[in-house]
């Protein structure tokens, strides 16, 4: 088919970075080239997709940009090659875009850049981040994230740091175990619709008309819960999570954390939530109380963090609890908050990683006690630092508040979740607690004898030019959705009013 302009910047995201990758591998071509264009590329085209969405046509079932590949033959396998966009993968598109250059840009200004093998897996990554949320075929969907977290594993396992072929192993074991889970449940989707196809679009439509029985919903939809759910770290299958951050390189922790671990989220609501509605309903309780222990038991562990990385890490991990929140009301005002808390957390926890490395390589240790006064020293540093803990305990004006609050109004507009309410807020103490002792004991505590002795050896110095860039890309982006976040809401909530049965809405609205 005849591409248009706006097709071809989606699928140049996409092959673009993974054509740098192989060129990577093979030692063509000079690395901070390559490397602009792997990074450069996605992240023009988040921007470009985002403002062009409004004027684009919508091709069939919500999905703007639809391009595909024809005479492929995978079609006999009812798979299909195809890309696309709508209003739910369209911010987690541009978010792979904008963290995905951050991340690039750090590894370019870090130890990484002396490795073509690190920074083709880096592309490699950057090329699946963008496929997962770009692919209309549920196929390509699972394909494009395992594409991404393969060099997640070897990253960390070969360049990570203390205790990384732990951390790497631990990781491999509960991903994998999640990714098959959650194959296992695309497959019998696929095989109980009859459809002989893995079209997303295709699947939708069929199953609006003819829904799977209510036996095998309840049979499927946990498979995916809890596939997608290890991939995102819920409760209890959290625990590789903060030691594998720990462990991994800056740029690895950015884009996982910040991109690759909505993976599972974006799963649930674009493919278990709206067709396996009777199966969703079934688990409602059991969702609920595993996302409370994402937030008020890990919220508990990652107040008594001594390392600010292992906190950044529990932290992610706390605020994934809201998102299934949102998910298991299933309300429209619910759905759309996931999705945007989505965006804003992996925006808020990759400027956090970015900060840490900063600090780290200052202090030369991630250990809190052992920092100290780096606001009279920093001073651009520090006010980024606390820009970034205000948006995580979800103050106004940051993206963070909009995606919480709409969780909490979800939970507040459902029936006989004023419990669940309560011990949701509690999130926002947790929050508040670790995220101040950080400032306090960094940025305005008394600098440890080995910091001062470090300084006097080698001056502790502010953010150059090239540190500030992503953290400012970053930074902006958080306050932009914060103070204006219709340009991104807007397209969320047309596309969840659409995706999910009017009963579902209406249930909820009932019970105000």
């Amino acid at each position: 088919m005849e591409a248009s302009l706006d097709q071809f910047i989606l699928a140049a995201a996409i092959f673009v970075p993974l054509i740098a990758s192989g060129c990577f591998f093979l030692g063509l071509g000079s690395r901070r080239g390559l490397a602009y264009l792997a990074f450069g590329v996605p992240f023009f085209a988040s921007f470009w997709t985002l403002f062009r969405f409004e004027g684009v046509e919508i091709a069939e079932n919500g999905y703007r940009f639809v391009i595909e590949w024809e005479n492929t033959g995978l079609q006999q396998l009812g798979i299909a090659l195809r890309l696309g966009l709508n209003g739910i993968s369209l911010p987690l598109f541009a978010l792979a875009g904008v963290v995905g250059f951050a991340a690039g840009w750090q590894a370019l200004h870090s130890e990484m850049v002396q490795s073509r093998a690190c920074l083709g897996l880096l592309a490699m990554m950057q090329a699946g981040l963008m496929g997962t949320f770009a692919s209309v075929d549920v196929f390509f969907f699972y394909f494009a994230h395992e594409l991404a977290l393969i060099p997640t594993f070897v990253l960390i396992g070969l360049h990570g740091g203390r205790d990384r072929r732990g951390a790497a192993i631990e990781m491999t074991i509960y991903l994998t175990l999640g990714a098959l889970l959650s194959l296992s449940g695309l497959v019998a989707l696929y095989v109980s619709s009859g459809l002989e196809s893995f079209d997303l679009a295709s699947l939708s439509e069929h199953l609006k008309t003819v829904p799977l029985s209510e036996g095998l919903q309840t049979w499927i939809f946990p498979m995916l819960l809890f596939g997608f759910g290890i991939l995102v770290s819920l409760f209890p299958f959290h625990t590789w999570a903060p030691r594998g951050y720990q462990a991994a390189p800056t740029p690895i922790a950015m884009l996982h954390a910040g991109v690759l671990k909505k993976f599972g989220l974006y799963g649930l609501i674009q493919v278990a939530a709206p067709l396996l509605p009777a199966g969703k309903a079934e688990a409602f309780d059991v969702l609920v109380w595993l996302a409370l222990g994402n937030v008020v038991l890990v919220g508990f562990v990652a107040m008594a963090q001594t390392e600010l990385k292992r906190l950044i890490g529990y932290s992610s991990v706390m605020h994934m609890g809201y998102c299934f929140l949102g998910i298991a009301v299933g309300s429209t005002m619910g759905l759309s908050a996931a999705v945007l808390l989505m965006t804003a957390h992996g925006l808020s926890v990759a400027l956090w990683f970015l900060l840490e490395r900063y600090l780290r390589d200052r202090a030369g240790t991630s250990e809190m006690s052992r920092m100290g006064g780096f606001a009279a020293k920093t001073p651009v540093l520090a006010c980024f630092f606390v820009a970034v803990v205000m948006a995580v305990i979800g103050l106004p004006g940051f993206a963070n508040f909009w995606g919480e609050f709409g969780v909490f109004l979800s939970l507040a507009n459902h029936e006989d979740m004023s419990v669940a309410l309560v011990l949701a807020l509690l999130g926002i103490l947790f929050s508040t607690i670790f995220g101040l002792r950080a400032i306090a004991k960094i940025l305005f505590g008394t600098p440890s004898e080995a910091l001062q002795l470090r300084d006097k050896e080698t001056p502790i110095h502010d953010l150059e030019p090239s540190e500030r860039l992503p953290a400012i890309l970053l930074l902006g982006a958080l306050l932009w959705i914060g103070i204006w976040p219709r340009s991104v809401s807007d397209n969320i909530d047309q596309e969840v009013l659409r995706k999910f049965p009017d009963q579902v809405v209406t249930k909820n609205l009932e019970s105000n």
